[in-house]
């Protein structure tokens, strides 16, 4: 990318697994993730820093004379480390100060061969509830391109948004890629625009809700709405007065046009026409119960018996009726609370507090557990007979689990590498150390497996060739441990 220097190298942390933060003099941060290995120089920083702090995992930061880097300069092997699911090198590109992400290929595109211009699949008309329809109904409706120009009228009453189905192609690979630029143009009124690109990293989760997520849930297709919902402010979105939204509420026709453009400049339009035609829509006549609201524009604070979620304004895309349900657990710590009848993730984590049902020995082993797919330890501190933790999916199941167990640790391998496997079944591994004769010692993950390993040749330790003491702790997050201890000869 450019010459700079190291600033921070994390491992083990946010899934990225072993990943690079170079820091560059022109203002932004190059950031490779799911790393093999580093280079000599770099991975003898790392082992200093472990040491020091006696942790694997970790975010360290350096100083920018540490390690400079210069422009060319081999400084990692791409792999599968952290929440990967095969080789590869994750890239991205922040603004050094505010942290925003930046297009890639902002920055690569002259190594990018790329003449094939972005393509359209489909386009979703979406009515506004009450006040709108299109083609006779009022339920969200999706059509395809089968060319650029669509001969097929459709005719629509009142308000109307719509999203595009599309993807970016290039000549020597078979991958999709997103489409940097999209806009729409209503008689040759632009009236929203999407340029993705320096991008808050606050705003992630944010483009769940610029797709729409419900559709993609059900079909694996991505619709990207040509409208921006009231929670919403994502800044590569722009879009007249009315949000992007169309107000068909003329009895002609309609020119609607998509132009797509790809971050080498080439262009695509797909285009068809809607008729204004006057026709009935159901109007909204029943508001949605009050106390089951999430609300975009104010804090929330939601409660049902034995359970309390509180957020601040703006983690919704647009106000949200919720649809509780609730599993009663007889015997259990806790009931079960599903807040959404499918995943709906909010924009942040809320604060989620649950009430114990029965007495436990020792309710600083309480925590919250999250079931959809895969169980998550949700955190948990127990106060006045109830445990706090976060939520951020409303689909998901929410429950207080009990662990007073100990992880188990088992010894794999005693040679001179040392291989320890370990697995908790309830709140999950929170960390390890490990000593010989009392000296800490580096035992690092072994990706996409149970185990941890130390070579002992690459520890701080010299070889007597007599009888060590081995001991190795394990702890949960609810602060359980297991001390394991045995004796190998080195």
């Amino acid at each position: 990318m450019g010459d700079g220097y190291v600033s921070h190298v994390s491992v083990g942390v946010g899934g990225y697994g072993n990943a690079l933060y170079i820091h560059h003099p022109e203002g932004y941060t190059s950031v490779y993730c799911h790393l093999k290995k580093f280079t000599p120089q770099i991975a003898a920083m790392v082992r200093k820093w472990q040491y020091a702090h006696r942790s694997f995992s970790g975010m360290m930061k350096f100083r920018p004379t540490d390690l400079p880097i210069a422009k060319g300069q081999l400084i990692a092997v791409s792999g599968n480390s952290g929440a990967s699911q095969a080789p590869h090198l994750h890239l991205e590109i922040h603004d050094s100060k505010t942290w925003n992400m930046y297009d890639p290929l902002d920055f690569l595109g002259h190594l990018v061969k790329d003449g094939l211009p972005p393509m359209a699949h489909g386009f979703m008309a979406c009515p506004v509830q009450g006040e709108g329809s299109f083609c006779g109904g009022s339920a969200k409706q999706t059509y395809g391109f089968g060319s650029h120009q669509l001969t097929r009228k459709f005719f629509a009453w009142g308000k109307v948004g719509f999203g595009i189905w599309a993807n970016d192609y290039m000549e020597i690979t078979y991958n999709r890629y997103g489409v940097r630029k999209t806009e729409l143009f209503v008689d040759d009124r632009n009236v929203f625009s999407s340029d993705v690109n320096n991008i808050p990293v606050q705003g992630n989760m944010m483009v769940n809700a610029w797709g729409d997520y419900e559709h993609f849930l059900r079909y694996n297709v991505w619709y990207m709405r040509s409208y921006i919902q009231p929670g919403v402010t994502l800044p590569c979105l722009k879009a007249d007065a009315n949000r992007g939204i169309v107000n068909f509420n003329e009895e002609r026709d309609y020119h609607l046009t998509y132009v797509l453009t790809d971050f080498k400049g080439n262009v695509s339009k797909y285009g068809f026409t809607v008729t204004g035609k006057r026709a009935p829509f159901a109007v909204q006549t029943r508001m949605p119960v009050s106390r089951n609201m999430l609300y975009v524009s104010r804090p929330n604070n939601f409660q049902l018996p034995g359970l309390q979620l509180t957020t601040p304004s703006g983690y919704v895309a647009d106000d949200l009726e919720l649809k509780p349900q609730v599993t009663r657990r007889p015997g259990a710590v806790s009931d079960a609370y599903r807040l959404m009848p499918v995943s709906c993730p909010m924009f942040s984590y809320g604060k989620l507090s649950l009430r114990v049902k029965r007495p436990v020995k020792d309710p600083s082993k309480l925590y919250i557990v999250s079931r959809m797919g895969t169980n998550r330890y949700m955190g948990g501190v127990y106060h006045a007979g109830w445990v706090t933790g976060r939520a951020r999916d409303l689909g998901a199941t929410y429950e207080l689990d009990y662990d007073d167990q100990a992880p188990l640790v088992n010894a794999v391998s005693l040679s001179q590498v040392l291989t320890v496997g370990m697995s908790d079944s309830g709140s999950g591994l929170a960390g390890y150390k490990a000593y010989l004769d009392g000296q800490f010692i580096l035992f690092e993950e072994v990706p996409k497996s149970p185990w941890v390993r130390c070579d002992l040749e690459e520890a701080p330790v010299k070889k007597t060739g007599q009888m060590r003491q081995l001991k190795f702790v394990a702890s949960d997050r609810c602060g359980n441990q297991r001390v394991f201890t045995t004796q190998i000869k080195y």
